[in-house]
């Protein structure tokens, strides 16, 4: 683990540590980010850390000539609420594998994979409820290896908004605007998306959600536009656990053909 890993953890640390007194006052309903495409406008109640894990995400996309398969293992970020409304994230990728299959042969590399740092800040109702809004800046930093890291740094903003329609059904938005990473790794160019989805709850424990997501991407040696349509099922085991399903599938060339993930998420 490099240095640039072990400061940014400890930050998250110092952070649950100092506002560890206040998290019986604030309790709230435990809300993972995790699965799907959306991210929910909900932030983590202060003092409390949310460990949120896939334990193997799997990426194919299909070519002419080519077909290119891309396995995370142990994709995690880790969220902790600093405030009633502010919550600091950090994310990374441990270990992952990408392989290329063409005419000439198989090209395949093994990696970790960039730190992201973000704060999520809620505007309006930061358990999620009702109406619920708000800001997300992060950033990631190159310090993973070529086909698993993006060679350089980046930088994006997200607005997700969650609105309840009933006690069992919810929509969620995200517009995202990124300083994405150019294909070649150096540099970086314009990207932005949207997401939408409904959620609702088919059993007291067990959320269903369907999405849609639509992205831009105007790297320098391709323009493209993808989209994706998802589903996602998430079983809360306990107040504290949550496991998930999740699967999506491209719907036009320029984007991956399928994807495919199973995680956790736990609250301490």
């Amino acid at each position: 683990m490099t240095r640039l890993i072990r400061v940014a953890l400890a930050g998250v640390l110092v952070a649950s540590v100092g506002f560890s007194g206040t998290a019986s006052a604030q309790e709230r309903e435990y809300c993972p980010d995790r699965p799907g495409l959306d991210t929910p406008a909900c932030t983590i109640a202060p003092g409390r850390i949310s460990v949120e894990t896939s334990l193997a995400d799997w990426t194919r996309d299909d070519q002419p000539r080519s077909r290119e398969d891309s396995i995370l293992f142990g994709d995690t970020l880790v969220r902790v609420g600093v405030s009633d409304t502010i919550e600091a994230r950090i994310g990374w990728t441990p270990f992952g594998h990408d392989r290329i299959r063409d005419p000439s042969g198989i090209d395949s590399v093994n990696g970790v994979g960039d730190v992201s740092l973000g704060m999520k800040a809620n505007l309006h109702h930061p358990d999620g409820s009702d109406l619920s809004v708000s800001v997300l800046p992060f950033v990631t930093l190159p310090v993973g290896r070529s086909s698993i890291d993006a060679g350089d740094w980046g930088a994006g903003f997200l607005v997700p908004l969650t609105y309840e329609l009933s006690d069992s059904v919810s929509l969620d938005l995200t517009p995202e605007i990124d300083a994405a990473v150019d294909q070649d790794g150096n540099g970086r160019h314009l990207a932005y998306s949207s997401t939408a989805g409904l959620s609702v709850e088919v059993a007291k424990t067990v959320t269903l959600t369907g999405e849609l997501q639509a992205l831009r991407d105007n790297d320098p040696e391709k323009h493209a536009t993808q989209a994706l349509a998802a589903l996602s099922l998430a079983w809360m085991a306990n107040d504290d656990l949550q496991f998930d399903m999740f699967g999506a599938a491209g719907l036009n060339h320029d984007t991956p053909d399928a994807r495919v993930y199973a995680g956790l998420s736990r609250r301490f």
